[in-house]
């Protein structure tokens, strides 16, 4: 009797939204649709295996990983370009183009990389070689060669001398590889004032340049190993990222055991350098570009409302990824899963019976994984005043899982309210609302967002295995459901933002 009764609910659910859809068409031959109509018209035309099909395509082996300045990079931009044209979003870059131009240099990983240690046996040495991906993947920005040296351990490759610490003091590493930590031994979670004073020495680049000016040939940045295209470049500086194996094999025999002696340099923060005795090999093939160039995509709904549309709510994410390090990296869900999601909603928006009253802008950035640059450029140069930014939404990270994450929800509550009345309304998603203070280097273009007084929201999703800058972030990893049910969501709380007779969210 129960399924009786479920099944006659469920035929009866169905053919209410078969008649309902069937009035749509009927009633937009013959008259304006009603503002709710026009709603659940915009909310029904985004489906999951739309959105799909874009992440699908983003993460194609014909764009090779996207890296902002490769050729394939710009075969992508001038793909997104045709959406935005064919749904009738005016270009809002250039001259008169979808794109903004900025200079961006970039390096090309190939075959041919590799990692091994030299131990030696009896009267002669073994190569004991690592596994790439899962013990080594070579450093994005690297020089061209072949480093062979000692290995020094430099903690985390800092010298400041106003923080009375340099981890370079006492130990020789001219010609030699250095191992070195990532970030600092000081977090913003715990000490923030603390930190700031830190914070300069946490940058790649600055681990890198100061490893150099030291003198040392090469270095294992004890980093994932991921792959990460966001780092100086120096011609004859050859580095790659390892993992716990290579660390492991580095420490071995030598008296010290790696996770003690970085607690130690947290406590104390004294530095404690030495010498390991072990003798490595790096070795990378690369090509430069020291004057590539790299696009943002921008696209406009122009506001209907003759005040009103001179505001502006900014909707993106970035388009770029890590490229090929050596193998394909194809960043399905860091950030094909953002950009589908911004496609869904444009074309939706795009819908002329909508006429949304404050102008949408529709941006995608390149060079987000090579130090937030695109995103650093269009706040230099933007398109439209920031005074009249009245907020921005970024996607990174939006599709694996069923659960999603607003960072900096708390941080601009009555931008939050639109979210969140929408999802209640509409979606019954899981969302985590959380603070962002926002003091360590650039990670998202949330960040540079918010620097510039733009207030910001930055949506991921969890709740599923994904995968971080490695050749498995692959479309198998994809939930299609959860691009679905934000892209919904966020087409809701734009469109009501939109039309709102005043907003101020800062």
């Amino acid at each position: 009797m129960k399924a009786k009764k479920y099944f006659l609910r469920l035929f009866l659910v169905i053919l209410g939204y078969s008649l309902t859809c069937s009035a749509f068409t009927a009633q937009a031959s013959s008259e304006e649709l009603t503002a709710e109509e026009q709603l659940l018209k915009g909310i029904h035309s985004i489906s999951s295996h739309k959105l799909f099909a874009y992440v699908k395509e983003l993460a194609a082996e014909k764009y090779a990983g996207r890296l902002t300045g490769t050729k394939e990079y710009n075969t992508c931009v001038d793909w997104i370009a045709s959406l935005l044209k064919k749904w009738g979003i005016a270009p809002a870059g250039n001259n008169g183009t979808y794109v903004q131009a900025f200079p961006n240099p970039y390096t090309l990983v190939f075959e041919g990389c590799e990692v091994y240690i030299h131990l030696p046996y009896q009267d002669s040495v073994i190569k004991k070689r690592y596994q790439y991906e899962d013990d080594f993947i070579p450093g994005s920005t690297s020089g061209s060669g072949e480093a062979t040296a000692k290995v020094i351990y430099v903690g985390y490759g800092i010298t400041a001398p106003e923080l009375g610490y340099d981890d370079y003091k006492g130990v020789d590493v001219k010609g030699k590889i250095v191992l070195m930590e990532r970030e600092a031994p000081v977090s913003p979670n715990d000490d923030q004032e603390l930190f700031m004073k830190w914070r300069p020495y946490s940058f790649h680049q600055y681990k890198l340049e100061n490893a150099v000016a030291h003198g040392a040939k090469g270095m294992l940045y004890n980093y994932g190993p991921i792959a990460n295209p966001n780092n100086s470049y120096r011609e004859d500086f050859i580095y790659s990222h390892v993992g716990k194996v290579v660390v492991s094999d580095v420490f071995s025999g030598t008296g010290y055991e790696h996770q003690a002696v970085v607690e130690k340099i947290k406590e104390t923060l004294a530095p404690n350098s030495f010498s390991t005795g072990k003798v490595f090999t790096i070795k990378n093939h690369t090509e430069h570009h020291p004057d590539g160039i790299g696009y943002n995509v921008l696209g406009l709904l122009e506001g209907s409302d003759p005040k009103l549309k001179d505001e502006v709510i900014v909707f993106g994410g970035h388009l770029d990824h890590l490229g090929r390090c050596y193998e394909l990296m194809p960043g399905a869900n860091d950030n094909a899963s953002g950009v589908s999601v911004i496609l869904g909603v444009a074309e939706a928006m795009a819908d002329r019976d909508l006429k949304p009253r404050r102008s949408v802008l529709f941006l995608f950035f390149g060079a987000e994984e090579q130090g937030v640059v695109g995103s650093e450029y269009y706040l230099e140069h933007p398109s439209f005043p920031l005074e009249k930014t009245v907020a921005f939404i970024n996607l990174d990270g939006v599709g694996c899982g069923d659960k999603l994450r607003a960072l900096a929800a708390k941080n601009y509550p009555a931008l939050w309210r639109f979210i969140d009345k929408a999802n209640q309304k509409f979606i019954h998603r899981m969302i985590e609302a959380t603070h962002f203070a926002n003091l360590a280097r650039p990670r998202l273009d949330a960040a540079r967002f918010m620097w510039k007084g733009i207030p910001t929201i930055s949506f991921s999703a969890s709740g599923a295995p994904s995968y971080y800058h490695i050749t498995k972030d692959n479309i198998d990893t994809i939930t299609p459901e959860i691009l679905e049910d934000l892209a919904q969501l966020l087409f809701v709380a734009l469109l009501h933002m939109a039309n709102q007779d005043s907003v101020d969210f800062r």
